[in-house]
C-alpha cells in the first residue's frame, strides 16, 4: 500500500514526468510497469511506484518512493535498472526527473452510510 505523510522520517520521492508521442504512451506505460515488477521492486529500500497516464496522450508520470537516497543510487549501479531507465529515455521526447520532499499531506475523511472513510 502507499503511504503519502510528512515527516522527518518519510522516504524520498522521485517524481519523473516523461513527455512522450501520444503513439508511444502506451509502450512507455508497459515498460515502467515491467521495470517495476522485474526489477525495482527487487531492490533494497524500494517503497512503492505510482505510473499515471496524462490525459492528452503526451505525458506519463512516475511517482517512486526510495527509504533514502543511498537505494536509489543502488539501484542506479543495477544492470537491469539501468537498460529499462535507457529505453525508457528512447521512448520519451524529454523526461524530467526530480526529488521531491513531503512538505504536507490533506485528506478529507467522508462519512457514506454510516461508514468513515478516506477520499
Amino acid at each position: 500500500m502507499i503511504t503519502i505523510k510528512s515527516s522527518i522520517n518519510s522516504p524520498i520521492v522521485l517524481i519523473n514526468t516523461f513527455t512522450v508521442a501520444p503513439e508511444n504512451q502506451d509502450e512507455l506505460i508497459r515498460v515502467l510497469n515491467e521495470a517495476t515488477e522485474k526489477v525495482m521492486k527487487q531492490i533494497p529500500g524500494f517503497i512503492s511506484a505510482s505510473i499515471h497516464r496524462g490525459k492528452n496522450g503526451d505525458k506519463v508520470a512516475n511517482y517512486i518512493q526510495w527509504r533514502d537516497e543511498a537505494s536509489f543510487e543502488f539501484m542506479l549501479q543495477n544492470p537491469e535498472a539501468r537498460m529499462h531507465m535507457r529505453l525508457a529515455g528512447r521512448l520519451a521526447i524529454k523526461f524530467e526527473p526530480n526529488f521531491y520532499d513531503v512538505d504536507e499531506c490533506h485528506e478529507k475523511l467522508l462519512e457514506e452510510n454510516g461508514e468513515v472513510f478516506r477520499h
